[in-house]
């Protein structure tokens, strides 16, 4: 329904805060949030030089009756990936430490653009694609792979009668996590554990609706993998090769 700001300084940058909240109007714009206002705040007893602190809420209304909250998910249903736009903002603290040590910099080529653009590149909102999957198919389970990565947050949709076995090798990697995991020298089981390695949404459906659910997705822009399923299990999150 709407979504609400908080932006603090220490000194109020009118350009810096002007792309911030620019920012935030188009995330509203993608998922059909009206940004009603916010506060902006200077305090200069608190932030030193251009640091900024910014915060922010967002409501939302539901049907009890329709609230996906995973009981439905049962052994034999399909888990769908869809893929992430980069680290979705979670895990910068690690991207920092491996950027200072490595060889590439911020301003180093990278594909298309430079590494640091390509780190910021800002989170795929996967709002408006899912509200269209639900006005046309029945959503046993939603995971938003955010920190604690897909064992993290997959876990939190399972009951104790069942697991989620997950395949790495049906998606594909994104050389940007590749590169973190060579040059920071992260465990594999570290590297599933911050960052989402190129999956930013899961959704859980029956066997029999997965293509169909797969095409509406597609349909409205996602890129969708199969990549797991629902087995009898005690609530574990099974990453697999």
């Amino acid at each position: 329904l709407f979504f609400l700001d908080y932006y603090a300084s220490g000194q109020l940058s009118v350009p810096v805060a002007e792309a911030v909240i620019s920012g935030i109007a188009e995330g509203c714009r993608q998922s059909g949030a009206a940004l009603l206002g916010g506060e902006t705040a200077e305090l200069p007893g608190m932030y030193a030089g251009k640091d900024f602190d910014l915060a922010g809420f967002c409501v939302a209304i539901v049907n009890r009756d329709q609230l996906i909250d995973g009981s439905q998910v049962a052994a034999g249903d399909v888990i769908l990936g869809l893929a992430s736009s980069g680290p979705h903002s979670n895990g910068y603290s690690l991207i920092r430490r491996v950027l200072e040590q490595s060889d590439r910099k911020a301003d180093s080529a990278w594909e298309s653009t430079t590494l640091g653009a390509a780190l910021l590149t800002p989170t795929r909102i996967y709002v408006r694609s899912l509200l269209g999957l639900f006005a046309q198919t029945q959503v046993h389970g939603l995971a938003h792979i955010t920190g604690g990565g897909l064992p993290g947050n997959v876990e939190r949709i399972l009951s104790s009668g069942v697991d989620a076995v997950i395949r790495k090798s049906s998606w594909p990697r994104p050389a940007l996590f590749s590169w973190l995991q060579q040059d920071g020298g992260i465990p594999e089981d570290d590297l599933l554990r911050t960052f989402n390695c190129g999956i930013g949404m899961t959704v859980v459906v029956a066997h029999h609706e997965a293509d169909q659910v797969q095409q509406i997705l597609e349909r409205s822009g996602e890129t969708v993998y199969r990549i797991g399923e629902i087995t009898p299990g005690t609530g574990r999150v099974d990453i697999r090769p």
